[in-house]
């Protein structure tokens, strides 16, 4: 397998710049998924390692080796898009073999490496079927297949689950998962859904607008979000956002006032903020607590049952916030609500949309209590 290095790359379609100076490590063995909304640029990011869009600017060096010139076939790259794209006259054993015949390979090799992909992919009983005669989740296993005899130094993956329904993607993406731990090999993999990323990366990186905005692991990102674009992608449901001003300054800890009343502490390194500054408080849903006495207050507007908990959306006089409540409590649209905002787990992002760092830099620290809360006015 290989690492593969971008240095400054750019791309641009006439006299449109699609990709803008991306630099970036993808380390022999790594899991890395591309994450971002629609027309950010990372499938053309994908598309420009594969060698099926040419760099406009900059290096692509793969194993060491500079390949801006190469042809895809001799990248050592094997890809999966999301059309499955398989031969419907052929079996799966021909479709999975097909790429090696064409590459004059040995039919005792083609055999083996057949067998053992199918093996690695528990698809050893449908090696006789023809496509039509197979699920999604199937075929893309197939294709995944057709990727691995080939034995690539890199895989790259482009939304392979896209066209599943709901449980063969779980299924299909624990199948990737387990692939990946056994072969150990070097994977960059495309999706807009989060959940995957969270789920199979090693490492995350966020795009926008052709730039990366942040490369972390999954837990960096969702506890650590450099600014207020990362921190309102990364999660499900978003993070709240909330509108607030810097009312002090203290060591390790900048005050705010909040738009409903009251003051909070939040320790974080107040690097470069005034008093009077506007700032954006963020906070995710599952670290607001409900409480009878708690120092906010709101009007429940929606209550989204999941079963295992629920969100409610709550109406706090400047903006909707967001409660993720375990499923057996009880709560009618209509009602009022207390709440509190546990300090340890908000952000404060700058006018800019930069990211204040915390005090301590601890990923996930425990609150010292359930109830630490904005004192009121």
């Amino acid at each position: 397998m290989a690492d593969v290095v971008l240095k400054n790359v750019h791309k641009s379609f006439g006299r449109t710049a699609v990709i803008h100076g991306v630099d970036l490590h993808v380390r022999d063995g790594e899991f890395v998924v591309f994450v971002g909304p629609s027309g950010c640029g990372k499938s053309t990011l994908l598309r420009l390692i594969a060698g099926l869009e040419d760099i406009t600017a900059g290096d692509l060096l793969i194993d060491g080796q500079r390949v801006n010139d190469l042809a895809p076939a001799r990248r050592g790259i094997a890809m999966v898009f999301q059309s499955y794209a398989l031969y419907p006259h052929m079996n799966v054993y021909d479709n999975m073999a097909f790429g090696l015949e064409l590459a004059k390979s040995s039919k005792a090799e083609i055999d083996r490496k057949v067998r053992e992909a199918a093996r690695l992919l528990q698809i050893e009983q449908l090696l006789d079927r023809k496509p039509r005669q197979l699920s999604g989740g199937q075929r893309q296993r197939v294709a995944i297949g057709r990727a691995i005899v080939r034995e690539p130094k890199v895989f790259l993956f482009d939304e392979p689950l896209s066209n599943l329904d709901a449980a063969l993607r779980v299924q299909t993406r624990i199948e990737i998962a387990k692939l990946h731990n056994d072969m150990r090999a070097t994977m960059i993999y495309v999706t807009h859904d989060q959940v995957e990323a969270m789920t199979l990366a090693d490492r995350i990186v966020v795009l926008n607008g052709g730039r990366i905005e942040q490369v972390g692991t999954p837990l960096d990102l969702y506890h650590r979000p450099a600014n207020l674009f990362v921190a309102g992608f990364i999660g499900s449901p978003q993070m709240n956002f909330v509108p607030c001003q810097v009312a002090g300054l203290g060591p390790g800890e900048v005050l705010v006032s909040l738009p409903g009343g009251g003051t909070l502490a939040v320790p974080v390194q107040p690097d470069g903020v005034t008093t009077g500054e506007p700032v954006t408080l963020g906070i995710r849903p599952d670290h607001v607590r409900i409480r009878s006495e708690g120092a906010l207050g709101g009007r429940v507007e929606l209550v989204e049952e999941l079963g295992e908990n629920h969100l409610l959306h709550v109406d706090a006089g400047q903006g909707r916030l967001t409660i993720r409540e375990p499923g057996d409590a009880r709560h009618e649209v209509g009602s009022t609500v207390r709440f509190d905002l546990t300090r340890e787990f908000c952000h404060l992002f700058r006018r800019s949309g930069e990211a204040l760092p915390s005090r301590t830099g601890a990923a996930s620290p425990a609150p010292s209590s359930p109830n630490l809360s904005s004192s009121a006015a």
